[in-house]
């Protein structure tokens, strides 16, 4: 079960809060539905069904779910070429594999992702969401083709959007009663329509005018091909929806100071993506924009998500006209204020602060989220942090030698052995120059992996190669039960051993 709320006031600030979003849920659903390929309503049938059932069960209160960009630009390709049943019937399997990563406790290894990541996949979402308003500043001009505003029709533009600013910045500073967002579209709606100005509307994108989602299942035929045809795009959207909600929560846990549930996030999303399959939604996952008006207006709880989900359902069912109302200028400003709030502008002064690579990967995933998509993005930045973070440890290995007064060569090791150390650790020993016997201390060293078993093993075989005594101490357990030829040269040291697990594919 969930809890709404603690005390009236967080009802209140929830309510109000899920208000303010509900109003910036509308054009980003219409406008995500239009580059998927899909009908405005899949758009918004999205963001109700997923918005409301992950703030329901999920596992990060007060993070806003929906229909969002990161996914339109994945599933384009599959409706362009297949149809939207095709796509229903994806974004049910995407949910299924987003319930097994949940099950199978998968969302922990979101923790794997680096801070430059962090930082990058951060600065490129709000790069997106400030280039995805610019659509705004255009109109059709002769032949249907489109054009960039300029004259009257701009400066009005740029007006509207800098009141909507000016006082989502400066109302909390006089009241934290209500929302500033919410305050901003109010205002500038009454502007527009008491002043007579001719200015963008939402019901300029479409009518959102509806009625309750319908339960279909997938008019596709139900056989191997199209599995084979399903199967790679469900996998695509599950994973693109996973990290973008993970990254999205530790970005929330960050700004609340609290922390989330990803496993429990992953079986909400995937649920959520199930019903909305089935009930003719596009799909989604969490939206770090109106995330990020939900906390900045006070909305921490779950009713704070309930709340939007079910207001835009009555956008749908009965407010229509009066929602298609509100000037694009309006919601604008209140993405730009999203921008300015969400882009980390401490990255920009930290750059030659930080080591060179770190700052690469910001800038890497930054630009390949803005350029292609926000998987790709974060997949490549780990990769490429992991790549580095190898090549600095491997440099760590050394070893100190020693000739006691028995005439015993003594090798004191420091660092880990892993794939990356390997060769390191192999150049370290000079088996034709050392005496009879030779003790290898494992101390103050870690064996990470398989390659590094199999190194200590190659070492083994070329001292018995010489005829030598090869003696390896302080290895842990684990260790000793893994290693094949050197197995029989090691010192059983037990009450000195270390425990520690090795990552290794070799069975005990």
């Amino acid at each position: 079960m969930f809890k709404l709320a603690s005390s009236h006031k967080n009802i209140k600030d929830d309510v109000l809060s899920g208000l303010t979003v509900s109003l910036a849920l509308v054009p980003e659903a219409v406008a995500f539905a239009f580059v998927a390929g899909v009908h405005p309503l899949s758009g918004l049938y999205a963001a109700f069904m997923v918005g409301l059932i992950t703030s329901a069960f999920g596992g990060r209160p007060g993070m806003i779910s929906g229909a969002t960009g990161a996914l339109a630009v994945v599933m384009v390709d599959l409706v362009a070429r297949h149809g939207v049943q095709y796509l229903f019937a994806a974004v049910i399997l995407m949910g299924i594999f987003q319930i097994s990563a949940g099950v199978f406790r998968l969302g922990k290894f979101i923790r794997m992702v680096p801070h430059p990541v962090m930082l990058g996949f951060v600065n490129g979402l709000a790069i997106v969401i400030f280039l995805a308003q610019l659509q705004n500043f255009k109109v059709k001009g002769v032949g249907g083709v489109e054009e960039w505003m300029t004259g009257m029709p701009l400066f009005l533009l740029f007006g509207l959007i800098a009141l909507t600013m000016v006082i989502i910045h400066f109302l909390p500073k006089l009241t934290t009663l209500v929302p500033s967002s919410l305050v901003a579209i109010i205002s500038v709606t009454a502007i527009v329509m008491f002043g007579g100005l001719d200015v963008k509307t939402v019901g300029d994108l479409a009518s959102i005018a509806g009625g309750l989602p319908d339960f279909n299942i997938p008019m596709i035929p139900f056989n191997l091909e199209t599995l084979v045809i399903i199967v790679p795009y469900a996998f695509i959207f599950a994973a693109v929806g996973l990290i973008e909600s993970l990254l999205t929560m530790t970005l929330i846990d960050e700004l609340t100071e609290t922390r989330g549930r990803g496993n429990k996030e992953c079986v909400g999303q995937g649920a959520a993506n199930i019903v909305t399959g089935f009930f003719g939604g596009m799909g989604g996952c969490a939206m770090i924009g109106q995330s990020m008006i939900n906390i900045n207006s006070g909305g921490l709880g779950r009713l704070s998500g309930i709340s939007a989900a079910l207001f835009l359902l009555s956008y749908i069912l009965f407010g229509s006209s009066l929602i298609e109302m509100i000037p694009l200028a309006a919601l604008v400003g209140v993405m730009f204020m999203v921008v300015l709030g969400t882009f980390e502008w401490s990255s920009l002064r930290i750059f030659r602060k930080i080591p060179l690579s770190d700052a690469f990967v910001l800038v890497l995933v930054s630009v390949v989220t803005v350029l292609t998509d926000l998987a790709i993005a974060v997949i490549i930045g780990v990769i490429f942090s992991a790549l580095v973070f190898a090549w600095n440890t491997s440099k760590q290995m050394m070893a100190k030698r020693i000739e006691n007064e028995g005439g015993n060569t003594i090798y004191e090791l420091h660092g880990p052995l892993f794939f990356g150390s390997i060769h390191s650790f192999s150049n370290l020993f000079t088996p034709k120059k050392d005496t009879e016997h030779v003790v290898v201390d494992f101390s103050l060293s870690r064996v990470l992996d398989h390659s590094g078993l199999e190194a200590i093993d190659a070492l083994a075989e070329r001292y018995m190669k010489l005829g030598k005594a090869l003696h390896l101490i302080h290895l842990s357990p684990e260790c000793k039960k893994l290693l094949t030829k050197a197995g029989d040269l090691v010192e059983d040291n037990l009450t000195e051993d270390p425990r520690y697990r090795i990552a290794t594919d070799q069975l005990a």
